[in-house]
């Protein structure tokens, strides 16, 4: 079959303009190539670009971590200061407390006993089975400690150790019925071992306990005891002796001898802690049922009670006639505040802190005090704006009352987070919800600064640092330091922030930051305890294990303490550590690597505690002593910083406000007397 051929051949048309690709579509995968992702289906487009969103912030976050690393290696590495001993205590190490040459483990099964100088175990307590979790030791004298420990239940043992032995004298909160049992949350002692606080609660409230500890009972009749037991020893041999020479002479062993009393198990009665305030926290604020003020300052005996909100005229109408303004305005509060009030109320926490007499906390002059004796306390509960102070040495009229008044109270704009006292008791230290900062000096009865931190930013505690001038190995007796020329504080937010505080004697106050929020989450702080025994030094523990020694004075971490590879810090987030400022040394827990899981299952066999030695590193070099300040001349001092410094001498040659009190009470009776006649007076004249 023949083809057919065309006469003429196909040719390929001469492209036109209208077909040439215009600019913005010659290199269309070139500028855009998204474009043609763009065309796929949903839900594809949209997985795609999710994807590649993720991949982008990853690239973000590795790039941003090589940067911090480059940075890391850029910086003066803190040299590491590896253990001088180590020390293996059978079961779970909770917590540490060093009191003379003995350490004091508190165990998952009891407690152990350990020298200081050669890390060996003298003695173990474990006849309860019990597990301690905290432990506070006191050092009376020649050898003889006493011990306050709490165990997992919240009760509160009493131990004497002495001759390398625990003997119980109490169980301070135990009761026959376990349904009245209240468990013990914190416990507080006072600088000289004079007081003990302790913080109880049951199911429903929560209240303090303040008691004496007879520290001088307590040595007399140990050494009573001592002699007795001695006299006990002498009498066991000669007794012995006298049996085995009659059985000489009997020549046969049928007779049998009584087995005397041991001497280590004669037992001395120890006087118990004497109970002196029970401080329940404050009542929540009601209606008044007064009709006058003169029954209102009725009420109040001795005027002393003031600034609490209590006795005031304010009546339940006005309260339910503002709380129904309060609702009908801002109705989506209410309902979160319904959901509050139906929950059940958890019982709340208070702090603490055991105070010499002061300008502030003045004491009757019946009242017996020493310098180095806390006269009294200072508490504020959780979520209360009030500083309340209490005295300890009460007449005996006032030592029964359950509930008793505080002899001054500072009201504050903001509830209060924290506080501290310095080591020598001079200076207290407030801090607020809104980030103030308050240091008071109270020897003299005034604030030194008032500081606030701008970037708006929590604060969970506050710590006094040692002065450069007065660091020593020997912290003086409180009460007895004298005033310095800058206090220092440092303080911890909740982001793991720092800051440092310098409050100079005459002047303004500084803030510095310190270390600002931490990119890392593992690298946030766990724990911070200043070094009394170095100027500016600080113990910086973190949460993957990291523990510094930094240098507030230049913002630097100078030393890490670093443990062996084969190990890690027992639970980092709250870990077992003490420092011993007398030996001048760093304990601290650790387990090895393996035992992880033990360690979670709470089932670990043993653990390590490692030692450093401040001797044993040049820390002095790092932290040297600054030379002592002096006070500023008055003459070179502004005439409104001499007028205050006057003042407040002045104020000192005065008589004090509980001098005062009688006579301003009288006045304000009087006053109050001629206020309720004239309202007599006025209702009379309406009814005529």
């Amino acid at each position: 079959m023949a083809a057919q051929i065309p006469k003429h051949p196909l040719e390929i048309p001469p492209p036109s303009e209208k077909d040439w690709l215009k600019d913005d579509e010659e290199d269309f995968f070139l500028q855009d190539p998204d474009r043609e992702r763009d065309a796929l289906p949903q839900p594809f487009r949209m997985v795609n670009k999710l994807v590649t969103l993720v991949f982008e912030n990853a690239m973000e976050i590795i790039e941003r971590r090589e940067m911090l690393r480059e940075a890391e290696k850029l910086k003066v590495q803190p040299t590491k200061c590896f253990p001088t001993a180590e020390f293996q205590v059978t079961g779970r190490a909770n917590c540490l407390a060093v009191s003379g040459k003995y350490i004091f483990v508190g165990l998952s099964e009891g407690l152990a006993a350990f020298t200081v100088f050669n890390w060996e175990e003298v003695c173990a307590w474990d006849a309860v089975k019990t597990e301690i979790c905290a432990i506070h030791a006191l050092d009376l004298e020649n050898e003889h400690h006493i011990l306050l420990a709490v165990d997992e239940m919240g009760l509160v043992w009493l131990f004497c150790f002495r001759k390398e032995s625990f003997q119980l004298i109490k169980i301070l909160n135990e009761v026959e019925d376990i349904s009245k049992r209240s468990t013990c949350v914190e416990v507080v002692l006072s600088p000289g071992g004079d007081y003990a606080g302790f913080l109880l609660q049951d199911s429903t409230k929560a209240w303090l306990e303040i008691y004496r500890l007879p520290k001088d009972s307590w040595l007399k009749e140990m050494e009573k005891s001592s002699g007795a037991a001695a006299g006990l020893a002498h009498w066991r041999r000669r007794s012995i002796a006298i049996s085995m020479k009659s059985l000489e002479l009997r020549g046969d062993g049928s007779a049998e001898m009584e087995s005397p009393v041991s001497a280590t198990k004669a037992d001395a009665k120890l006087s118990l802690p004497v109970l002196l305030l029970k401080v329940k926290p404050p009542k929540p604020v009601t209606g008044s049922s007064f009709k006058s003020p003169l029954d209102a300052l009725k009420k109040l005996d001795d005027g002393i009670m003031l600034g609490l909100g209590y006795n005031h005229l304010i009546k339940d109408s006005q309260w339910e006639q503002q709380e129904g303004i309060f609702c009908s305005t801002y109705p989506e509060c209410m309902e979160a505040e319904g959901e509050r009030k139906n929950k059940e109320e958890i019982p709340r926490h208070a702090t603490l802190h055991f105070l010499p007499p002061s300008q502030i906390l003045q004491v009757q002059p019946e009242m017996k005090v020493q310098p180095d004796v806390p006269a009294g306390i200072s508490v504020h509960w959780d979520g209360s704006h009030n500083l309340c102070f209490y005295l300890l040495n009460h007449p005996l009229k006032d030592k029964a009352d359950s509930d008793p008044k505080p002899e001054v109270v500072w009201p504050c704009a903001a509830p209060i987070v924290c506080s501290a006292v310095s080591s020598c008791s001079r200076y207290l230290a407030l801090a607020c919800e809104d980030a103030i900062i308050t240091i008071w000096d109270t020897h003299l009865g005034y604030p030194l600064s008032v500081t606030a931190i701008l970037e708006e930013r929590l604060i969970r505690s506050i710590h006094f640092l040692q002065r450069s001038a007065a660091a020593s190995d020997e912290t003086p007796c409180p009460g007895t330091d004298p005033a310095c020329p800058i206090v220092q504080l440092l303080v911890l937010c909740t982001d793991s922030s720092f800051y440092l505080v310098k409050t100079p004697m005459y002047g303004k106050s500084s803030i510095t930051l310190l270390a600002d929020r931490p990119e890392d989450p593992n690298l946030a702080v766990s724990a911070v305890v200043p070094v009394l025994a170095l100027p500016s030094a600080a113990l910086v523990f973190s949460w993957n294990g990291t523990v510094s020694l930094m240098n507030t004075a230049t913002s630097q971490i100078v030393y890490c303490f670093s443990i062996p590879p084969s190990h890690a810090v027992a639970s980092p987030w709250q870990p077992v550590f003490t420092v011993d400022r007398r030996n001048w040394c760093l304990l601290l827990q650790g387990y090895k690597q393996h035992q992880r899981a033990a360690l979670a299952e709470s089932t670990a066999s043993h653990s390590t505690i490692f030692v450093f030695d401040f001797n044993s590193y040049p820390l002095r070099e790092a932290f040297p002593k600054e030379p002592s300040l002096p006070l500023k001349s008055m003459q070179n001092l502004p005439w409104v910083e001499r007028c205050n410094i006057f003042l407040h001498e002045r104020q000192q040659g005065l008589p004090g406000p509980r001098e005062l009190l009688p006579e301003y009470w009288s006045r304000l009776q009087a006053q109050a007397a001629a206020m309720d006649k004239e309202r007599q007076k006025v209702k009379g004249q309406k009814k005529l």
